[in-house]
């Protein structure tokens, strides 16, 4: 596979068609090697529009998903940024390249290792604190965050999780309560009030850590 072309593909023939007008967006997603984060057997299927499998029964996220997803974060240079369920570490390296100070957490060893092997293939250089943590608890110490994302869908957003953010700051995820499919929202922190906003839908695997834990019964 030609991934440069591949690469070219994905963002005129996913991206922009899909309203993602970012050019710090466009760049990443044209320059990253997305198949260096994923494992070998499933490199091919780095560029399709569609969600890539991960160990774990987790996912990758479909592209075009994702950009909207950033896109709506309004992320500046130099934002204090968190990333809940970093997976494979492909949005990590996406946020990174876009200027973002990213602190990503993830809990399943096999992708923090994927994570890993990426970003220090990608980009070695770049101002990403990836940590092993339960994404749905982050440790306390951490924040305030100017962005927080996360990446997977979500029953409901945690207020333990928005009282991250700072003054000004923004969240967003995949809502998937009432779906599918999940609506993709925004929260802004103003004023001490925490305001959502939907934004679009879209199709959104579950995120483990944020999901109800099954109860038992005798």
């Amino acid at each position: 596979m030609d991934v440069a072309r591949a690469r070219i593909f994905m963002v005129d023939g996913q991206l922009r068609p899909n309203q993602v007008q970012d050019p710090r967006i466009l760049s990443a997603f044209g320059d990253l090697s997305r198949e260096a984060f994923l494992p070998a057997d499933l490199s091919a299927r780095a560029y399709a529009d569609a969600d890539v499998p991960l160990p774990g029964g987790r996912v990758l996220i479909q592209p075009m998903v994702m950009a909207r997803l950033f896109q709506l974060a309004e992320l500046r240079r130099g934002d204090r940024t968190l990333l809940l369920g970093a997976g494979c570490g492909y949005g990590a390296a996406v946020l990174a390249s876009m200027g973002a100070n990213v602190t990503a957490l993830e809990d399943d060893p096999a992708l923090l290792a994927l994570a890993q092997a990426g970003l220090a293939r990608c980009l070695p250089e770049a101002s990403i604190r990836l940590m092993r943590e339960d994404p749905a608890h982050p440790p306390a110490g951490l924040g305030p965050f100017d962005v927080i994302v996360i990446e997977g869908g979500v029953p409901a957003i945690p207020r333990p999780i928005e009282t991250l953010l700072a003054e000004g700051g923004r969240l967003v995820t995949l809502v998937t309560t009432g779906g599918p499919p999940a609506r993709a929202t925004l929260v802004r922190h103003i004023g001490g009030s925490f305001t959502p906003r939907v934004a679009f839908e879209a199709h959104a695997a579950p995120l483990p850590a944020f999901q109800p834990k099954p109860s038992f019964a005798f």
